[in-house]
């Protein structure tokens, strides 16, 4: 059997989010008893909880929702590579381009400790030129460790801004400690939501055969 290595945050109680997001929580509705057979709960969520995909009408008022999106991006081989130095942003310098190669789906590890008791304001963006060359090497998803591929504080969203150019599809909130760069097989479906902006993932990373 090929190993596996879940690289999703456990939604719970407590889960960091984005300043002023919606916490997330989980309610019993139907508890089981002598009336009861059965346990039902009720979720509060935002849209963007833990390990996530955004769609593209999150930064494009014409975009797609989450359940429009096409599901290829997220389903196949990938490559995980670990970002050199320690500046705010990831600059094309900072990547192994020889072992990305032609990937079409690309993880960026940006922590060697994820914070997941802590919002971390500081999270390393993704630059836009590093975007530029990813999309000129073939990639159609970039998936990260940080919250965002912008800096918390950004109002013009130039990374996200250049995936719309591309047309590439965006993962945040990935969890890679434990996941030595390489190759893998990556699926990380997105919830099939109506209207929304984005949907949590189980993502996975398999062992290639």
């Amino acid at each position: 059997m090929r190993r596996m290595w879940d690289i999703s945050q456990t939604l719970r109680p407590g889960l960091p989010v984005w300043p002023g997001d919606t916490a997330f929580a989980c309610e019993a509705v139907w508890s089981i008893g002598p009336e009861c057979p059965v346990k039902v709960s009720r979720l509060t969520l935002s849209t963007h909880s833990g390990a996530h995909a955004d769609a593209p009408g999150h930064y494009d008022p014409d975009g797609l929702d989450i359940a429009g999106t096409d599901l290829a991006p997220y389903l196949g081989r990938c490559v995980v590579v670990t970002a050199r130095g320690d500046g705010p942003h990831v600059c094309p310098e900072d990547l192994d381009w020889a072992a990305i190669g032609s990937a079409e789906r690309v993880l960026i590890r940006t922590y060697s400790d994820f914070p997941h008791d802590r919002w971390d304001s500081g999270f390393r963006a993704i630059q836009a030129e590093t975007i530029e060359r990813l999309a000129a090497c073939g990639c159609r998803l970039i998936g990260v460790d940080a919250a965002s591929l912008d800096p918390e504080t950004s109002k013009t969203l130039d990374a996200h801004h250049t995936v719309r150019r591309h047309d590439m599809r965006i993962l945040e909130g990935l969890v890679l400690d434990d996941v030595p760069d390489g190759a893998y097989e990556l699926i990380a479906l997105p919830l099939k939501i109506a209207g929304a902006d984005a949907a949590p993932v189980r993502a996975i990373l398999r062992e290639l055969p």
